[in-house]
């Protein structure tokens, strides 16, 4: 607090936050973490915040919860590619797999992922996977390295927004830093992403910058 940050989660109840009624049940606060089991059944399963925000400074605490499965996924290069095979099918992985969800920061193209896929957690899918984009861009917005702890622990992201430009910093060390993120909105909500997925938040603050 007297670094200038505010709490965007109670702990008691989940105003600041848009709730309807399906939502009930799925997002619920328990004391100083924020609980979902993946199965809104609203129109909009993501949650959003009330407020836009412009440049921030975003502190969020993450945990996936239900036990983790083996699972193939693709391997992402750093330019921000698909690793491919000889006969050009993509270059496939085994993980244990917990789940996936995300930070919305203004929109839902700007999402700052979480998951358990070999590139970490971090990348800002809706940037990465826009192959009309410059290459700078795309290798920008892919981590520089995977920082996520084991699957079952917490995880924390300082996350700073200025302008277009994007830096995730996660469990201490920077996996994006100064991403451009062209034709992101100047203000909007920040979003807990729906996935499916059972995951828990807790010590959401934000500073405004």
């Amino acid at each position: 607090m007297d670094q200038g940050f505010r709490s965007l989660y109670t702990g008691v109840d989940l105003s600041g936050w848009k709730m309807e009624p399906r939502h009930e049940g799925h997002w619920k606060p328990k004391d100083w973490i924020l609980d979902y089991d993946g199965k809104a059944e609203a129109q909009d399963k993501n949650l959003w915040t009330v407020k836009d925000y412009g440049d921030f400074e975003l502190i969020v605490d993450w945990r996936f919860t239900r036990k983790p499965e083996t699972k193939k996924v693709p391997v992402i290069l750093p330019s921000g590619d698909y690793a491919t095979n000889d006969d050009g099918s993509r270059k496939m992985v085994e993980v244990s797999d917990a789940g996936d969800s995300g930070i919305f920061l203004r929109t839902a193209k700007a999402q700052v992922n979480i998951w358990c896929w070999p590139i970490g957690s971090g990348e800002v899918w809706g940037y990465r996977e826009d192959t009309n984009l410059p290459a700078d861009v795309r290798a920008a917005v892919t981590p520089k390295l995977k920082a996520d702890k084991p699957a079952g622990e917490w995880n924390r992201f300082r996350i700073m927004m200025k302008g277009d430009r994007l830096t995730v910093v996660l469990n201490g060390r920077k996996v994006i830093e100064n991403a451009e993120l062209p034709g992101v909105p100047a203000r909007g909500p920040i979003g807990l992403q729906h996935h499916g997925d059972p995951i828990q938040f807790a010590n959401l603050y934000l500073k405004a910058l």
